[in-house]
């Protein structure tokens, strides 16, 4: 089997390319450099060296394989808006998908894509997305939707090391979804080897447990010896100038607040329900010693 990765210098694409390979099968990868994924090829990838807004290059590229893991990466620029972004890439991805006639993709989306095109800011970007790919003929797409990113907490680092907490404007008794990008890496992994997936099919990845934010700090406090960290819920506008004023680009600033604002209405999590099959392995507790590791070294 062939199959060809996106943003495979990231955590879960490098995490699936990686399963991929261990498992013998015929891993592409796609990066902008090779020092990207030069890590992949030596591990027996080949690599494909491009941008994910060059149309034919991703057409080529997808051609001839049996699956693609797709995801639109972070916003790289500020010369345009976050949704902007997320449905040019998306575009661009979707015709390559077509136009290569890719019959399977697993591709990166998030809970509360339901929330589109408005209510969760990018992730009902992603919401748009996964209905666009709904449009191709005899396309069998399988949307992972993980919860919460643990990496995300790092963003945090400079506010704990300024202040000695953090915070933002998310509810701080919200019970939400925390999960490891290894896990969700592991999990586009196992569809991708097993392709049991038909038409449009979605998949929560929903990390070991339900956490709030202040049971987060809690932990991460422990972890770094910092046992007063707490979390600290500010005003939706002054946690958008606060983002701001650290150097965040105000698109990227407004998407999360409108993220949050999601969350804390209950839609975000409104089709949600944990089960078995989708809990996956990592705790928080267990990534807190990787933040520790992180906030030690920065």
């Amino acid at each position: 089997m062939k199959y060809i990765i996106t943003g495979a210098s990231g955590k879960t694409g490098s995490t699936a390319a990686e399963k991929l390979l261990e498992a013998g099968q015929e891993v592409v990868v796609i990066g902008r450099k090779i020092e990207g994924v030069q890590s992949l090829v030596d591990k027996g990838a080949s690599a494909a060296i491009g941008d994910l807004s060059d149309e034919d290059f991703l057409t080529k590229t997808f051609t001839g394989a049996d699956a693609v893991y797709a995801m639109i990466p972070p916003i790289g620029s500020i010369t345009e808006s976050w949704r902007v972004y997320q449905r040019r890439i998306g575009t661009i991805l979707t015709n390559a998908v077509e136009n290569a006639g890719v019959k399977h993709v697993v591709i990166l989306s998030s809970m509360g894509s339901q929330l589109a095109p408005f209510g969760a800011g990018p992730v009902s970007g992603l919401g748009e997305w996964e209905q666009q790919l709904q449009n191709i003929p005899d396309l069998n797409v399988l949307a992972l939707r993980p919860g919460f990113f643990m990496e995300n907490l790092y963003a945090y680092i400079p506010q704990i090391k300024g202040q000695g907490a953090f915070g933002d404007s998310l509810l701080p008794d919200l019970k939400i979804p925390f999960v490891h990008t290894k896990d969700i890496g592991g999990v586009a992994a196992k569809r991708l080897l097993t392709l049991d997936f038909k038409g449009f099919s979605r998949e929560f990845v929903s990390g070991n447990s339900d956490y709030t934010i202040q049971e987060a700090a809690k932990l991460l406090g422990e972890a770094i010896n910092l046992p007063t960290l707490h979390y600290i819920q500010y005003p939706s506008e002054a946690a958008t100038e606060g983002m701001i004023a650290a150097g965040v680009p105000a698109p990227v600033a407004e998407g999360y607040t409108d993220l949050w604002k999601g969350l804390n209405s209950g839609k975000y999590l409104a089709d949600f329900v944990r089960t078995p099959e989708n809990t996956t392995p990592t705790s928080l507790d267990a990534f807190a010693k990787e933040f520790s590791a992180v906030y030690q070294n920065s």
